[in-house]
């Protein structure tokens, strides 16, 4: 989604474009892939050095409940954070460095169709996380070579 959208919707649902919110929402399109609450505050701070870090994760309280924004819990480290898109994906989220891989909804699209048929439940897979080894740490923790070096660059 295009942060513009986030925008119209602020509006549409009676919330103010505050500076502070388009700082954020702006922060969050400039990002390349996800950025934690600390970030953005570096970031905003360079432009508007009296925010504080309680009205980012205010915004960012906000921006997630109005589905504008998606987080992240890697797990040991910052949540991150990233503008929720029409092209929504899920993650893979390695422990071992903390590196997360944008991964596409088709890969659950069978779970989601075997989890209604076979237990008439709806399951809420618009983010989800899978935590594992990425190909470099594991290569690290085994001490084995990687097969295939570029296989998540695929996704």
């Amino acid at each position: 989604m295009h942060h513009g959208k986030a925008l119209t919707t602020l509006k549409e649902t009676g919330y103010r474009l505050t500076p502070q919110r388009l700082m954020v929402l702006e922060t969050i399109a400039g990002a390349r892939g996800h950025v934690t609450a600390e970030e953005i505050g570096t970031q905003v701070r360079r432009t508007y050095p009296y925010i504080d870090i309680a009205t980012i994760y205010r915004t960012l309280h906000l921006l997630k409940r109005l589905h504008l924004v998606t987080e992240i819990d890697p797990g040991g480290s910052s949540a991150q954070y990233e503008l929720a898109g029409d092209g929504r994906h899920h993650h893979l989220i390695c422990e071992g460095c903390g590196k997360t891989i944008d991964l596409p909804l088709a890969y659950l699209d069978n779970l989601h169709q075997s989890l209604r048929r076979e237990f008439e439940f709806e399951a809420d897979l618009d983010h989800f996380a899978l935590r594992g080894r990425c190909s470099q740490c594991l290569a690290a923790r085994t001490g084995t070579p990687r097969k295939d070096r570029n296989a998540w660059k695929r996704l």
